[in-house]
């Protein structure tokens, strides 16, 4: 099984350096263009299944990858990041530790909740017998879906783990349901 992950293109609140979550922002004219970019890289895989956030920017970016049904899943919506979603990250004086179980600052969805919800999606997902899996989501979903295939970030450093977006990476699951090495097809936007 080859599962294919990327994220969403980019977005105002990306660039601006705002705090997204589960606000519902577009993609901008340069995300549009990476999602066809994406298309074009990806032509010639046939997708068996299409996952993707419910969220515009994820949904949207899928589209134009594909013209396959795509299948909304709220296991991979991008955490909730509570009071800050909006904001600009210069404008928060204490930043919360958004990997501390125990951070209850701003409302944030708990981390324990949000990797356990994409953990759950993920062992669904390898536990199928399609081929090719498309998966479209964000930043903080990436970040726990490498952590899932790859085991922990050395040092505790989640932020290396951090796609890009519009970034493309495929992990290859075998018929014993073991996670291969992965393969990134598109390292930079």
């Amino acid at each position: 099984m080859n599962i294919y992950i990327v994220r969403h293109g980019q977005t105002d609140y990306n660039i601006n350096g705002r705090y997204g979550g589960r606000i519902d922002v577009p993609l901008n004219k340069k995300g549009i263009s990476e999602a066809y970019n994406v298309k074009e890289k990806l032509s010639d895989i046939r997708f068996d299944k299409v996952y993707s956030s419910p969220l515009i920017r994820a949904y949207d970016t899928a589209r134009i990858i594909t013209d396959c049904d795509i299948i909304k899943d709220e296991r991979i919506i991008e955490r909730s990041n509570g009071e800050l979603e909006g904001k600009l990250k210069s404008e928060i004086e204490e930043l919360p530790d958004f990997n501390n179980p125990n951070e209850k600052r701003y409302n944030i969805e708990s981390i324990t909740n949000f990797r356990k919800r994409i953990n759950n999606f993920l062992d669904d997902i390898i536990n199928c017998d399609d081929e090719n899996i498309l998966i479209v989501t964000h930043a903080g979903v990436g970040i726990y879906i490498r952590c899932y295939f790859e085991g922990e970030p050395k040092n505790s450093n989640y932020y290396s783990y951090k796609i890009n977006n519009c970034e493309i990476i495929k992990y290859n699951v075998n018929k014993n349901k073991k996670k291969e090495q992965l393969t990134y097809l598109k390292k930079d936007c």
